[in-house]
């Protein structure tokens, strides 16, 4: 049976783009993995990339990414919008064919373990991966980011699952998981006000009271000095996109702001898109198989 699994890990490099290119590089050049889409963002200081492969393949890959990062990343002198901890920020792996979630966690802790012993990299396992309730959430394992796990990380209660209780200075800390699919969205509000895309994100976040399947932050965007509301769908079939933009629209009316736009990051599943299309087009009767796309695959 072929067995494929999808990574998505994030570099904290989004501006420059020579960077970014030799990280991808590095991924491209595995054989028995596939490179599906990558995307950066300069106000983030943040790329995303995702690929699949088998899974020998997958944890090469996702290896000489972390390498390359390492190599050409300095997080001593890193800054930007999007909350992280390391060159390699996260390394979530996700079964697509032929891989269990189990198969999944057995992955992060061969990578976890070959990151801390090869390239001195802390590593902290986190989503389905944990080692406990406490760094399953990767909000919980990040926090403090890269200034604050300086000293945090020599707490009991911090040390890593795997590499020294020190952060690599140049490196920083890497989370590595397994989880399931989760869509990166993001809504763009019409205000300079970052105050109050965070409390709009207060409200929709688990963490906070809001939906448990929800992460959400309040960011401000420098190159349009708009804020916005950052969000990962960790479960869309129990939150869909759509009521996540109808909540974050309607709480930003309530302080006389208006949604400018939404985005995706990377990848989504097509049935994401499809279930947003059936709310707001009010189908009648739409069947799935109706998808061309859906046909030609079956």
């Amino acid at each position: 049976m072929t067995k494929i699994v999808q990574c998505v890990p994030n570099f904290s490099e989004g501006r420059r783009v020579e960077v970014i290119e030799e990280i991808v590089g590095s991924i491209k050049n595995v054989k028995g993995v596939t490179l599906l889409d990558y995307s950066y963002d300069e106000s983030h200081n943040r790329s995303v990339v995702t690929f699949i492969g088998d899974p020998d393949g997958v944890v090469e890959a996702a290896f000489k990414a972390a390498k390359t990062a390492a190599e050409r990343i300095d997080m001593a002198e890193h800054s930007g919008g999007h909350p992280r901890m390391g060159a390699t920020d996260v390394i979530p792996f996700i079964p697509v064919k032929g891989v269990t979630m189990e198969d999944c966690i057995e992955l992060a802790n061969r990578l976890g373990e070959k990151l801390a012993e090869e390239l001195n990299i802390p590593v902290y396992l986190y989503e389905e991966a944990a080692t406990s309730p406490s760094r399953k959430n990767l909000s919980d394992v990040r926090r403090g980011q890269y200034e604050g796990l300086i000293e945090a990380i020599k707490e009991p209660e911090r040390k890593p699952d795997f590499g020294p209780a020190e952060v690599n200075r140049r490196a920083g800390v890497t989370a590595v998981g397994a989880r399931p699919p989760l869509i990166a969205y993001n809504i763009n509000l019409d205000t300079g006000n970052v105050d109050i895309a965070k409390n709009i994100a207060r409200e929709i976040r688990g963490s906070s009271g809001g939906f448990p399947s929800v992460k959400g932050l309040g960011i401000m965007i420098e190159e349009t000095g708009k804020a916005q509301v950052t969000i990962n769908v960790c479960d869309f079939k129990k939150v869909p996109l759509h009521r996540i933009f109808e909540i974050v629209k309607r709480e930003a009316a309530r302080y006389g702001v208006a949604v400018i736009s939404s985005e995706i990051v990377g990848l989504t599943p097509l049935d994401a898109l499809v279930d947003a299309a059936e709310f707001y087009l009010q189908f009648d009767g739409f069947d799935r198989s109706q998808v061309l796309e859906n046909r030609l695959l079956e």
